[in-house]
């Protein structure tokens, strides 16, 4: 059977279907010998541009950055995501970034695992490959000063740093 004909028993069925339909508005349609507009023609409102707080990675100076690519930072406070699916990962980073931030840390080691030697990004691990998005959308984002990739030391591609804001 074709994607498009239906069986026998299926036109059946669908005739029931269609007998049994009543239209909401009984007045007949008016059909317009007018072309209809293309699609291109329409556009969506424009919507005033809004002024939002600097998102993760944006706000550090030369010398955290010179730190954390040195491996000279030593994180406060470390998640470890191995082992989790993705939305265990994700409620174990929210659980634990609540608790680095309540207890004032200032440097965070994300361990996510890493692809194998010599592969790229696309096939890195999938908990790696969501963690950017989890922590721009996270309810810690406004916490969040910097994302940065860790040191060897530290776990290196398997591994993030991420540096919390300082708390006034």
């Amino acid at each position: 059977m074709s994607r498009g004909s239906l069986s026998d028993a299926e036109a059946a069925l669908w005739a029931k279907v269609v007998e049994s339909v009543e239209p909401l508005d009984r007045t007949p349609l008016e059909r317009s010998n007018a072309p209809a507009r293309p699609i291109t023609q329409l556009r969506p409102p424009r919507l005033p541009e809004r002024k939002s707080a600097p998102g993760p990675g944006t706000t550090l100076d030369a010398s955290w950055d010179r730190k954390l690519t040195r491996g000279k930072a030593e994180p406060d406070f470390t998640i470890d995501l191995h082992g989790h699916s993705l939305t265990r990962a994700y409620d174990r980073l929210d659980r634990a970034l609540e608790q680095a931030i309540a207890s004032h840390a200032r440097v965070v080691l994300l361990i996510t695992g890493h692809a194998p030697k010599g592969e790229g990004p696309v096939t890195r691990g999938k908990i790696r490959a969501a963690v950017g998005d989890w922590l721009a959308s996270s309810r810690h984002a406004g916490n969040i000063a910097a994302v940065r990739g860790a040191h060897p030391r530290h776990g290196g591609r398997g591994a993030l740093y991420i540096v919390l804001r300082r708390r006034s």
